[in-house]
């Protein structure tokens, strides 16, 4: 189990990291000099990182899941990315990527198995403005924004945001 959240590493190096990258849009890619794989997106090159991780330890064979992930759509002045237009984009990105991608660069026959971060957002949550705002739905159930949340929505054209 992982949890992985390109916003942080965004944020922390947005001069380096491009958005597009980050949100799952066209890019040029990165190239690991490791082992010569191209990455369209972040997410792939944070769970592939795992992946050779665990290889190094010789636990090849063991699954990853995904158990958090997500995009917060308010945060503080100092949490470059934050918003609900790249919340709803990186969400609804991701939904399109795990219903109709494969796996990851190194582990492409895997299927990605993933939980998005968080259903609600927690109002009463301490912390940055960030940990407090990554829900689909506001506490009193008011929805966010729009996510296609499955295959169908995906097929279908469902918009985001």
């Amino acid at each position: 189990m992982v949890n992985a959240y390109p916003f942080f590493a965004y944020a922390a190096n947005s001069g380096k990291i491009s958005l597009d990258y980050a949100l799952f849009r066209d890019n040029d890619g990165y190239i690991d000099d490791q082992n010569g794989v191209v990455y369209k997106n972040l997410l792939d090159a944070q769970l592939d990182a795992v992946n050779s991780a665990m290889e190094a330890l010789n636990f090849s064979d063991v699954k990853m899941v995904v158990t958090e992930t997500g995009w917060p759509l308010v945060g503080d002045p100092n949490e470059t990315g934050a918003g609900e237009e790249n919340a709803a984009e990186y969400n609804g990105n991701l939904v399109r990527r795990v219903v109709t991608g494969g796996g990851t660069p190194l582990r492409p026959d895997d299927h990605l198995n993933v939980y998005l971060f968080a259903l609600f957002n927690e109002d009463l949550k301490v912390g940055p403005t960030s940990e407090r705002n990554y829900g689909l739905f506001y506490p009193d159930g008011r929805k966010v924004y729009d996510v296609p949340l499955s295959l169908t929505a995906v097929v279908n054209g469902s918009k985001v945001g």
